[in-house]
């Protein structure tokens, strides 16, 4: 699903009115009507037993509240209308829309936060509509602003909370909040979801988005080229090879993983084990010596063998031949998992990437390699370089900024790779520059462990055939998933790394049945 920036949209409303001739007072009317309907569907009983407060700022944005506060009060609910500006700032739309609403006996209030009547009735109301700002806010709240007041007063209610549009005080482009931001049970969003609602801070504080049509012509938003979307079900769909019916072990790809150190021999594990489970044909575990004994133990259908390991058990520069021939028989490596960071290993990991043409699946150990180091990811660009890190990992190799899409997209193309910045809604981009954010998973992911199975998963896929960016975001998706799948059976506390490969058949299941 397409993520609009704040300059699309405002773009797409002056193409709307300008262009098609659309009257603006139309489109805040069917935003308004949508944030009504929204509201209505909160309340807790008739609407003429409940009360609801909204809360509006002068410009456009405000105007929807406003219209939604007319149809509210046309409805049966008692509501108030809590004008946060200047009265002389209105829009023209929203001046006709508070003209309207003053036809029906209700009249726009100034706000005042030390006003004791206004703060009894928002505390008690059982619904509230924050229209206080819409995409185009671009500077933090100041704290001592009546503003600031108005978003505490939403937030310190019992009551649902809708936004019309955005969640005012949520960065429309980044997610980030600027100063401080109304908590939101539901968010309607207009023509097209924004980006701030799905990363960030703003993913979080946005509630349940539902997008609604307010007139906009479709063939408008067709024409909107946003690089950064959704990756949904249909897309993860996209990431499973088909499965020859006459195929052979060789035909589903062969993964070499190379990982481990002595106190670390559950993450090379459960990246085998995540790979076995997720349909690639042959899986090879090259550890340390020190820990062979153990994996061999554990695994049954992955394949481990031992690498020569120096003092401490840790990989060194004497285990390069024997890797460099067992990846010769692979086409996709998965270096990192539960690698030592001893500075030899760290050497080795580097020299294998610059040696290595095949496909590299980067993580943990692999990844804090390239500290101070970036020129070997660059010296890759022409091959395929996944790189999967938490943003502890990130920030040895890049810059991480309050705007994790632009972060993850910049990186990107800069280093001429595939990222995919693990967190709450997972963002994964392109050497084109092109991202996408993950919709799946929980906080029971937040484990150890978890980012080895990803780390096998998109090897996996990566070598039966999937193109390297769907087997990365595609891979995620069902990495979150199947997290959902095991929280639902067993809650994100108890839930662990293997429940989630567990979960996989169930996935593989329903994607198979798009």
């Amino acid at each position: 699903m397409k993520l609009a920036a704040a300059a699309q949209m405002r773009e797409l409303d002056r193409r709307a009115i300008q262009e098609r001739k659309i009257p603006s007072i139309d489109l805040m009317n069917r935003a308004a009507e949508a944030v009504a309907l929204a509201a209505m569907e909160l309340l807790p009983g008739k609407p003429s037993k409940c009360r609801g407060a909204v809360f509006c700022g002068a410009g456009n944005n405000g105007g929807d509240g406003i219209g939604a506060a007319r149809l509210l009060f046309l409805a049966g609910l008692r509501v108030r209308v809590f004008l946060v500006g200047q009265y002389e700032k209105l829009t023209p739309d929203a001046l006709e829309e508070t003209r309207q609403l003053s036809e029906c006996g209700v009249e726009l209030e100034p706000f005042d936060p030390g006003d004791a009547s206004q703060t009894a009735w928002a505390l008690g109301s059982h619904v509230l509509v924050d229209a206080l700002f819409g995409v185009g806010l671009s500077r933090d709240i100041a704290p001592d602003s009546p503003f600031a007041a108005a978003v505490g007063l939403i937030n310190r209610s019992k009551g649902a909370v809708v936004a019309a549009d955005i969640a005012s005080g949520v960065e429309a482009d980044s997610g980030r909040v600027l100063g401080c931001a109304v908590r939101a049970d539901r968010t309607v969003t207009f023509s097209l979801p924004k980006i701030g609602q799905a990363v960030g801070e703003g993913a979080l504080l946005s509630g349940q988005v539902s997008v609604q049509d307010i007139g906009i012509p479709a063939s408008l938003i067709r024409e909107v080229i946003c690089p950064i979307q959704t990756a949904e079900r249909d897309f993860a769909a996209a990431a499973l090879p088909p499965r020859k019916p006459g195929g052979h072990k060789g035909t589903f790809g062969k993964v070499l993983i190379v990982g481990g150190s002595t106190g670390y021999t559950g993450a090379p594990y459960l990246t085998a084990s995540a790979a076995v489970r997720s349909g690639c044909g042959l899986v090879y575990l090259g550890v340390p010596d020190s820990i062979w004994e153990a994996e061999a133990v554990k695994c049954s259908s992955a394949m481990p063998f031992p690498l020569e390991s120096r003092w401490g058990g840790s990989l060194g520069r004497k285990a390069l031949p024997a890797i460099l021939e067992k990846l010769e028989t692979c086409d996709v490596l998965a270096l990192g998992p539960g690698l030592s960071p001893q500075e030899e290993t760290a050497a080795l990991v580097r020299q294998l990437l610059q040696e290595t043409e095949k496909p590299v699946v980067l993580d943990a150990g692999g990844i804090n390699a390239l500290e101070g180091h970036i020129n070997v990811l660059d010296q890759r660009r022409n091959r395929v370089t996944i790189l999967t890190p938490h943003d502890g990992e990130f920030a040895r190799i890049g810059t991480l900024t309050e705007n994790r899409a632009e972060t993850v997209r910049t990186f990107a193309r800069e280093h001429g790779c595939i990222l995919a910045l693990k967190g709450h809604r997972t963002i994964t981009a392109g050497p084109e520059g092109n991202a996408l954010v993950n919709t799946t998973g929980n906080s029971g992911l937040a484990k150890g462990g978890s980012g080895d199975v990803l780390t096998g998963l998109i090897a996996s896929l990566l070598a039966q055939g999937a193109s390297p960016v769907l087997a990365a975001a595609g891979g995620v998706w069902i990495h979150g998933r199947a997290g959902d799948l095991a929280a639902e059976a067993l809650t994100a506390y108890c839930m662990t790394p293997e429940d989630i490969i567990a979960a996989f058949p169930r996935v593989f299941s329903e994607l198979q049945e798009i």
